[in-house]
């Protein structure tokens, strides 16, 4: 009783290999969380010109190309 067996441990790298992985899914909503972010940052500087068209784009990256 409170050793750990082999087996947790290999659970416990599993988890944090899926979590922190270099290509997981956390890593790639983090850096989608950060695009977000600068957009949003970028919108409310609002240094827009009135005459200029309010219908601005994201920027684009590799994902979005795959995605359509």
């Amino acid at each position: 009783m409170g050793a750990f067996s082999i087996w947790h441990v290999l659970a416990v790298l599993v988890v944090a290999l899926l979590l922190f992985g270099g290509r997981g899914k956390l890593s790639g909503l983090m850096g989608d969380a950060a695009k977000g972010i600068r957009a949003f940052r970028d919108g409310l500087k609002g240094d827009d010109e009135p005459g200029q068209d309010a219908s601005k784009s994201l920027p684009k990256d590799e994902k979005d190309s795959a995605r359509s």
